[in-house]
C-alpha cells in the first residue's frame, strides 16, 4: 500500500472499509470522505440534523430493527423538540440502551465498516461503479431518507 492518507486514517476504519478507501482514493484523488467511524454521539447527532427537517427520516432510511425502532419511536414521542441539540440527546440516550452489537444493526458507521463520499457530477458513473467495485462491499447508496449521499458500507 501506498503512502498513508491522513484522511482516510482519520476515519478510524476497519481494515476492509479502509482498504477500499485507499483504492478509491487512488483511482480518484479528489474525492472527499465525509464520514467514517462514528461513536453513539456522532451517530445521535448525525441522524438529528437530519431529523429536524424530517420527523420521519430514521425510518426512512434504517432497515427496521430493534435501535432504529426505538430511536424512530423517541422521536415520536417527543414532539417538542426540535432543535438538532435536543434531538441529538434523546437519540444518544436511546442508543445508549444498546451493546455494540445491536447498534451495528443501525449503522455499519459505529463499527468502522462504512464510509460516506462526498457526491460529485463530474465522473459520477465510473466513480459510482468504481465503488459499487470495492472488495467487501456489502451495499452502496446513493441516497438516505431522500437526501443525496454516497454511503459504502462493508462487510
Amino acid at each position: 500500500m501506498p503512502e498513508t492518507d491522513p484522511k482516510i486514517e482519520a476515519l478510524a476504519l476497519n481494515d476492509i472499509a479502509r482498504n477500499a478507501a485507499y483504492q478509491l482514493k487512488a483511482k480518484h484523488p479528489t474525492l472527499i470522505f465525509t464520514s467514517g467511524r462514528r461513536d453513539k454521539g456522532d451517530q445521535a447527532r448525525a441522524m438529528a440534523s437530519n431529523v429536524v427537517s424530517n420527523r420521519k427520516w430514521i425510518v426512512q432510511t434504517y432497515m427496521a430493527n430493534d435501535v432504529s425502532a426505538a430511536c424512530q419511536k423517541w422521536v415520536d414521542d417527543n414532539p417538542q423538540a426540535q432543535v438538532a441539540a435536543d434531538i441529538a440527546a434523546g437519540l444518544l440516550s436511546v442508543l445508549n440502551g444498546f451493546d455494540d452489537a445491536e447498534l451495528r444493526h443501525l449503522s455499519k458507521h459505529l463499527s468502522g465498516d462504512a464510509f460516506d463520499v462526498q457526491p460529485v457530477t463530474a465522473n459520477a458513473t465510473q466513480i459510482k461503479a468504481d465503488i459499487r467495485a470495492l472488495a467487501g462491499l456489502d451495499k452502496f447508496l446513493e441516497k438516505e431518507g431522500g437526501l443525496v449521499r454516497w454511503h459504502a458500507q462493508f462487510k
